[in-house]
């Protein structure tokens, strides 16, 4: 199957689109990866804090009905996979961007995607938190907004950085997946070169590039973690 994938020949043929396709490419993943990613924690980043603040024993208890149907919803989106779940969208993408393919299209099933993984992701680090704190800043006459602002989303920075760049390293997963249906990127160019047309040191070039993508995103993650807990600071 991969025959002469790194032959003399099969270089020449893969070089032009290396130094004119890749540099793009590469610029497209990021920029879907980031932007996917700033979204998702918007809309997650709520949502994880209301799993924990809304629940029965949290600083703001909501209904158990309320908390039950946003906890079937979360767990329903992430059920889907991506792929199904990027063409249950498309009127929805089309809607908002006006367009299902394409880099940009590719960031509205991206967002939707990546959303309840981060309110999922959000609501195990709050979990950590010591409840003596919490406990704390109620006996101190906080509001439960105060206690959400001031102490329970800064207590819990280094946790929530640590699992935010779990999710920018999924999202940037799921970003090479939108090739499939037309999303831009290095998933686009290891689909069309690899896959359809048989140039598999294309796909290789792009799976490395991918790997070293993931790479960065994890050791600016983890130094950044690192650098937020105050606890090392001590």
């Amino acid at each position: 199957m991969f025959d002469g994938t790194f032959s003399f020949e099969a270089l020449q043929d893969a070089m032009p689109i290396l130094l004119n396709e890749f540099p793009l490419a590469v610029w497209e993943t990021v920029y879907v990866t980031i932007l996917s990613t700033a979204f998702a924690i918007i809309i997650g980043l709520p949502l994880g804090v209301l799993l924990v603040a809304g629940d029965k024993n949290g600083v703001l208890p909501l209904p158990r009905g309320v908390m039950s149907v946003l906890g079937v919803v979360i767990n329903l989106l992430r059920s889907v996979p991506f792929l199904i779940l990027m063409i249950l969208v498309f009127p929805l993408t089309r809607l908002i961007v006006g367009t299902t393919v394409g880099t940009v299209a590719s960031i509205v099933p991206l967002v939707i995607a990546a959303f309840p993984f981060v309110a999922r992701l959000v609501e195990s680090s709050l979990r950590e938190l010591d409840p003596n704190i919490i406990e704390a800043a109620q006996s101190m006459g906080a509001s439960p907004f105060q206690i959400i602002m001031k102490v329970m989303i800064p207590e819990s920075v280094p946790s929530l950085i640590s699992n935010f760049t779990i999710a920018i390293t999924t999202i940037l997963g799921y970003s090479a997946m939108s090739g499939i249906i037309g999303g831009g990127g290095l998933g686009k160019i290891a689909i069309n070169y690899g896959y359809y047309r048989y140039q598999y040191l294309i796909m290789f070039v792009a799976v490395i590039l991918l790997i070293i993508l993931v790479q960065i995103f994890q050791s600016v993650g983890d130094r950044w973690a690192i650098h937020s807990d105050k606890r090392l600071k001590r």
